[in-house]
């Protein structure tokens, strides 16, 4: 399954891929050349539909437990001053999104979207100290009746070029459905309240939308 992001790349992609190939079979003599070509254009194709895949997931849905939005690999666990919100210190846990990881952000925990804000900016590389501040960016607060209000930042990287947001404020969203996507490369930051017990480490791999990346504390 593709994400919708995707359908109309995948179908450009899949129109130059079979031009390319044809072209080559009945254009170029050389068969070292042909065939080159032809494998070239099918890898690139395979790429485009690897990075756009929509695998489905089973999130368990607890009020008490932030699921991670992305898959990929937990870059940060430290304290910060989360100054475009909250305004005072944050949990901040980053995990980044190399282009070969599934590209959806799904929802960290269910409630209602009181804000979504997006940021145009610049393209530095996802793990760029400044890219939470400087990077095209879209800042969603989520609001839930037990857990509490908790951010998220979808960060694009050097690669990417567009973040798709679905967050609307006033939205009733459902922990682990569709967030949103961001295209070739990116970074997702989560802030929660300063004492709340994580449940990953440094350099973990997570899978969003079933991986457990913080709890409530008891």
């Amino acid at each position: 399954m593709f994400h919708r992001e995707g359908f109309t790349i995948i179908i450009v992609s899949f129109l130059i891929a079979t031009l390319v190939a044809v072209s080559a079979e009945y254009f170029i003599g050389q068969y070292w050349i042909k065939k080159g070509l032809q494998v070239i254009a099918l890898a690139l194709l395979i790429l485009i539909l690897q990075f756009f895949r929509n695998p489905k997931r089973v999130t368990e849905k607890n009020d008490q437990h932030i699921v991670s939005p992305v898959d990929g690999k937990v870059v940060v666990i430290e304290k910060v001053y989360e100054k475009e919100y909250f305004k005072d210190e944050r949990l901040q846990v980053s995990i980044f999104m190399s282009p070969l990881n599934v590209h959806v952000t799904r929802y960290a925990l269910g409630g209602e979207v009181t804000f979504s804000k997006y940021h145009p900016g610049k393209y530095l590389v996802a793990w760029h100290p400044k890219s939470s501040e400087l990077n095209e960016r879209t800042t969603v607060v989520v609001k839930n009746p037990v857990f509490g209000e908790v951010l998220y930042r979808q960060i694009a990287g050097a690669l990417a070029r567009r973040i798709v947001n679905y967050a609307t404020v006033g939205d009733q969203v459902e922990q682990g459905t569709d967030a949103g996507f961001i295209k070739f490369g990116s970074r997702v930051d989560v802030f929660l309240p300063v004492d709340t017990p994580i449940d990953v480490v440094l350099n973990q791999t997570v899978r969003g939308g079933e991986d457990v990346i913080a709890h409530l504390k008891k």
